[in-house]
């Protein structure tokens, strides 16, 4: 039985924003499976792992009761389900807020304005939360979907819902009130999995590849010549993780350099770097940083 394996077991999501980024991550942490939006399982063939594709709201619940060692979920959906895992990283991805918002043309300015208001959400536990810390009373009204719409409905005077880009919300007549939440994609461990020697060694041996592989996110490994002179300008330039590092080459009183840069500010280092005296500028992708 899948369950019984002795293997690793890590949820992610069957199908939703999270898929196909959580995929890639466990790919670019050299592991090989076959993955189906449309299976339940994928073994890993070169780790003792193996893939569960559950619905995302089931998660953290399966992470909770042992049935899977990890899981990558959004924070909001662990925060929701009050479920008692660990989380072991945040993975970068999947951000968003968990906002609540108003009519265009309503006269709540602030959150004070909620009291005595009704909200719709379908996170009625952190918007509970968040109004208990707020000391504001207010009616939660629980949909199941489409909280964009209860105000035009008048089912609701504001709504508590997930934006990433807060486009739909603008096409529905709303506007942004108040940040209840920030989330994104969290790997969840539980308490179990982390005491069993054999499954806590897998977890460390995942963990290590998982953060190398986050610490090369956005990342470029850049190679350079430059006369030796001009290496303590040329230092001041790069914005590497660490001090360059510089090798002679055969050509006297030239050198190369070598260092890790953010593919973000990439074009403008470069003019300034040719400027100060490089050439020969090699910019290659990275995999992986292990520190």
């Amino acid at each position: 039985m899948i369950a019984n394996n002795g293997r690793l077991k890590i949820a992610i999501q069957k199908s939703g924003r999270l898929t196909d980024e959580s995929v890639n991550l466990l790919r670019a942490c050299g592991l090989e499976f076959e993955f189906s939006k449309q299976g339940l399982y994928s073994p890993c063939k070169n780790f003792d792992l193996d893939l569960l594709s559950l619905r995302d709201d089931d998660i953290p619940e399966y992470v909770q009761d042992g049935v899977a060692d990890l899981g990558i979920v959004g924070e909001n959906i662990v925060r929701e389900k009050r479920a008692r895992v660990e989380t072991l990283a945040q993975l970068g991805y999947g951000s968003c807020r968990l906002m609540i918002s108003v009519p265009q043309r309503s006269s709540i300015r602030t959150i004070q304005g909620l009291r005595g208001k009704r909200i719709a959400t379908t996170y009625p536990v952190i918007l509970s939360q968040f109004l208990r810390t707020n000391r504001l009373k207010a009616d939660i009204v629980e949909l199941s979907g489409s909280v964009e719409i209860a105000p035009t409905l008048d089912v609701a005077d504001a709504i508590c819902d997930l934006l990433s880009t807060g486009t739909t919300a603008r096409m529905n007549g709303l506007r942004p009130l108040h940040t209840v939440l920030e989330s994104e994609a969290t790997l969840i461990t539980n308490k179990k999995s982390l005491q069993e020697k054999r499954k806590k060694d897998l977890i460390d041996r995942l963990l290590i590849r998982v953060s190398g592989s986050l610490q090369a996110r956005g990342k470029r490994y850049m190679m350079m010549n430059a006369p030796a002179s001009a290496v303590p300008r040329l230092k001041t330039i790069i914005p590497s993780l660490k001090s360059p590092t510089v090798v002679p080459l055969a050509e006297e009183g030239m050198v190369a350099l070598h260092s890790v840069i953010a593919e973000d500010v990439f074009w403008d280092v470069m003019e300034k770097l040719k400027k100060a005296g490089a050439s020969d500028i090699i910019v290659v992708p990275i995999e992986t940083i292990i520190q």
